[in-house]
């Protein structure tokens, strides 16, 4: 049965037999398709050339690559051979591109030739890379015997048996952001992959006729996991190598797109666009919004869609959700969804009660359906797994009907005069004035004891706003306590592939010469940027 197929590759095999001229995947960019029976093809293409090269099971492969067929047909080619897919953050280079090439243990790589300049200016003359496949572009560069061009790469490899890999199979190594300290590699089973593909796009509520929108990288679950989602019950996926507030109405209507995730600051840019007369008329019927927006309704109205939600990260399979569109309020992430359990904890892994802070540590009914550890790391995979529980790192709290709610990531909670706060409460209050796109709240030393609150904020296009002006917003809204001592106004926050701020970069920069102090008037009270 299609529904029961526990890996990508065979699910592909399997549609591609049913019905090997429906349209899997669509790039908005470069006008092209790919029916389910071509990819099937792709993917075993590159799993012989692969083979011939000497990938084997349990070989790691490095992908440097954007949102297209070769990534989709180099993941599972790897994956036919039992070997583990690496993807790299395509804005990688330097120490961190070095470090996931040598952590990795990998000797092969498959590289755009748009990010070929830098593997060379990053990896130099390393020899743990014993051959770079260049997709795009042509062979040896520089004197480099080790480049070769995808096509000659692909070419006249002879077949070779293949197995679709099972459950407990590692559908890729996934490298977290590194927002604390050294990326850890993630091992997410195929299980896994499947689950937060349902998670995102649940097979209930879509079927043949729908397309999904993915701006996401490849080497996030959020440029994975639709593909598996949509291969379930025969769709589509329309990809694009970004998120563009310009091109996303045009590509909405174009490729008849009924679904997509929506995250963080890109409800701000299309809220942000001016009201137009069809703006609810799309195709697009359907959301996973994440978080909720706090006008949802309003949003909703607008656009004509109905949204969802969910909690997830590199580690987990969308294991909190909606019921749907039944949606408990704006600030619910969801409730825990069957086949897993949650509990919020304190330090000690005790169950704290109903309203209180507390960590989010999850566990599951079937094996396979989290992650299997981390790459050559026992230790960090040993704390994570601690108790038996995998502990997420976020402070939640729960309330008596068993909804959750984000509050903070543990370590960016701020102790200020004796009370908690929470970064995410902070930028919340920040974020509703009309001029700000989006802000970071994060802690800084203080003068005295404990932390004070430094807010760094981004203007809408067009907008205007000293940090004064907003300490001044800010005064008339929030416990005094929580208004921030230090503002920042920048071009834009710095962030992970996943659109997650970087909070560790801000709090390791702190405060600065330009930045608004409202506790010194010495302190410049300028209105532009001072940072990108």
């Amino acid at each position: 049965m299609l529904d029961d197929c526990p890996s990508l590759p065979e699910l592909l095999s399997l549609r591609a037999e049913a019905a090997p001229d429906a349209i899997y995947v669509q790039d908005a960019e470069e006008g092209t398709q790919l029916t389910y029976g071509q990819a099937d093809r792709l993917s075993r293409d590159w799993a012989h050339a692969l083979a011939r090269w000497g990938i084997e099971r349990d070989s790691t492969v490095l992908t440097m690559l954007p949102p297209g067929f070769p990534a989709l047909g180099s993941w599972l080619g790897i994956a036919w051979l039992g070997a583990l897919e690496v993807p790299i953050n395509t804005s990688y280079r330097g120490r961190m591109m070095r470090y996931i090439v040598e952590d990795s243990l990998a000797h092969l790589l498959i590289v755009h030739a748009d990010y070929l300049p830098t593997v060379i200016d990053s990896l130099g003359s390393d020899l743990s890379l014993r051959r770079i496949v260049v997709v795009g572009g042509e062979g040896a560069a520089g004197g480099d015997e080790r480049i070769v061009s995808d096509v000659d790469f692909l070419a006249g490899a002879d077949p070779v048996e293949l197995a679709a890999p099972a459950a407990h199979d590692i559908a890729s190594i996934l490298y977290t952001s590194g927002t604390t300290g050294p990326s850890k590699g993630v091992l997410v089973p195929w299980a896994q992959t499947r689950l937060t593909g349902t998670g995102i796009a649940p097979s209930e509520l879509f079927d043949a006729t729908d397309a999904f929108y993915s701006p996401f990288p490849m080497y996030h679950m959020s440029g994975k996991a639709p593909l598996f989602a949509m291969a379930l019950v025969g769709g589509r996926v329309v990809l694009r190598s970004r998120f563009s507030t310009d091109e996303f109405w045009s590509d909405i209507r174009t490729f008849g797109i009924s679904t997509t995730i929506l995250m963080g600051a890109m409800v701000n840019f299309l809220v942000g666009q001016p009201a137009a007369p069809d703006d609810a008329d799309s195709s697009l019927r359907d959301a996973l919004m994440l978080p909720l927006a706090d006008n949802l309704r309003d949003f909703e109205t607008r656009f004509g869609l109905r949204a969802r939600t969910t909690f997830n990260m590199t580690e987990t399979a969308c294991c909190i959700l909606s019921d749907g569109y039944d949606l408990a309020n704006t600030a619910s992430c969801g409730r825990i969804r069957p086949g897993f359990h949650a509990r919020v904890v304190d330090a000690h892994d005790n169950e704290v009660l109903s309203g209180q802070l507390g960590e989010l540590v999850l566990r599951a009914d079937e094996p396979w359906t989290l992650m299997a550890g981390y790459w050559n790391k026992p230790e960090a995979t040993a704390a994570a797994w601690r108790n038996q529980w995998l502990h997420t790192g976020d402070g939640f709290t729960r309330d008596d009907d068993g909804n959750f709610y984000f509050v903070d990531r543990m370590k960016d909670a701020i102790r200020r005069r004796g009370e908690n706060v929470s970064s995410a409460e902070v930028e919340a209050e920040v974020n509703e004035h009309p001029a700000v796109l989006e802000s970071a709240a994060v802690a800084v030393p203080s003068d005295q004891s404990e932390d004070e609150i430094m807010v760094v904020f981004v203007l809408k296009e067009g907008a205007s706003l000293t940090p004064a002006e907003l300490v001044a917003f800010l005064e008339e809204r929030m416990a005094r306590f929580m208004v921030p001592r230090y503002v920042e106004m920048v071009a834009e926050l710095p962030k992970t592939p996943t659109q997650k701020v970087r909070k560790a970069e801000l709090r390791a920069t702190g405060v600065t010469s330009t930045t608004f102090d409202r506790g010194d008037s010495r302190r410049p009270r300028t209105a532009t940027p001072a940072r990108a």
